[in-house]
């Protein structure tokens, strides 16, 4: 298990290169860029004076360079003009719309960020295992039948107005304050506890509205996988042999069912970054969302592009952590035949 850990580490190496080159590819695909948008916007404004440090800015971070060589030192495989420094030497670039290094604009955004994939995460898991469980192996009863209408529910209730619902009953019947991320009281001040129980009572409603819509695709994924496997002839020749129908299902089916159930860890990760864009204006989080949203309509590349670099780093860790926990429960996994005879 571990020589299959190792491994998989070393390759989400040349993998994180790879997606490094498509995210920088995909960046520089629309013509121009913010400092060619910002001189045609002056020029065609007669304002002039501004000119010269926008070229200043161009040729401080090698925007007229080529796209291979402006590739390299946005990377730190090559140093750029006055010592400029990539992303391996922890320069993650400037930003020309905040006016200030990547690091200082997304760098109280990313703890939040990783918090609310992971509490997210969790919770379409917590929900959605037991309830895909019940439905699976109590078919076409009244609570399948509840269960599977919450789930359409909340396939096709938009985010937004979900949240917007949250934030009202919450205000209303708790007394929680409408958006943010902490009350005001705690904004600047260091952590404490009462200021972690205001982090994580603003998380409740963020959290259930961005996981509403994969906690019902995950109730229906596993109801389905678990349905498939329990009518099979293996789990009928171990029901014949006498043994108790809650064992049963924990030793085989669950067991198999779990496979595409687990595998969904890493792509969840993009999706509810993805997803929270719009939830996060709407509740006012300082999410990367929002900040990656700006960063791509005003074409500031070294903004977006760490962002969508950091995203990508999230989901090939998710990606490692499915792989591990599906080689630790099925053997097959890990190395075919030799994981089998282990």
């Amino acid at each position: 298990m571990l020589n299959y850990t190792l491994r998989r580490l070393l390759v989400m190496i040349p993998t994180l290169g790879a997606i490094s080159f498509l995210v920088f590819f995909i960046i520089e695909l629309p013509e121009g860029d913010y400092i060619s948008n910002q001189i045609s916007m002056l020029r065609a404004t007669g304002e002039g004076a501004s000119i010269g440090r926008l070229e200043f800015l161009r040729t401080e971070f090698a925007l007229d360079r080529p796209f291979l060589e402006r590739y390299g030192i946005w990377i730190g495989l090559w140093p750029g003009p006055n010592g400029f420094d990539g992303l391996l030497q922890g320069n993650w670039g400037w930003s020309f719309e905040y006016d200030q290094p990547v690091g200082e604009v997304v760098g109280p955004t990313l703890p939040l960020t990783i918090a609310l994939n992971l509490a997210t995460i969790l919770f379409i898991y917590c929900v959605a295992f037991p309830i895909g469980i019940y439905s699976a192996t109590h078919q076409y009863s009244v609570g399948d039948y509840g269960f599977t209408l919450i789930g359409y529910l909340g396939l096709a209730t938009p985010n937004f107005l979900l949240a917007l619902v949250l934030m009202y009953l919450a205000n209303s019947w708790f007394g929680l304050t409408v958006g943010g991320i902490m009350q005001e009281r705690y904004i600047g001040e260091p952590m404490s506890s009462g200021k972690a129980l205001s982090i994580l009572a603003h998380l409740i409603v963020p959290v259930i509205v961005i996981g509403t819509s994969g906690t019902a695709a995950m109730i229906r994924r596993l109801r389905a996988n678990l349905l498939d496997e329990l009518f099979k002839q293996y789990v009928t020749t171990a029901r014949s042999k006498g043994m108790r129908e809650s064992r049963l299902l924990v030793k085989y089916p669950l067991r198999v069912a779990l496979n595409p159930f687990i595998a969904d860890i890493g792509n969840l990760i993009p999706s509810l970054v993805s997803g929270s864009v719009i939830v996060s204006v709407v509740l006012n989080l300082p999410t990367v969302g929002p900040v990656l949203l700006n960063a791509l309509q005003s074409q500031d590349q070294f903004l977006a592009g760490f962002i969508l670099l950091f995203v990508s780093v999230l989901t090939l860790i998710g990606m490692l952590v499915s792989d591990v926990l599906l080689g630790y429960l099925d053997p097959r996994i890990r190395l075919g035949k030799e994981g089998v005879r282990q």
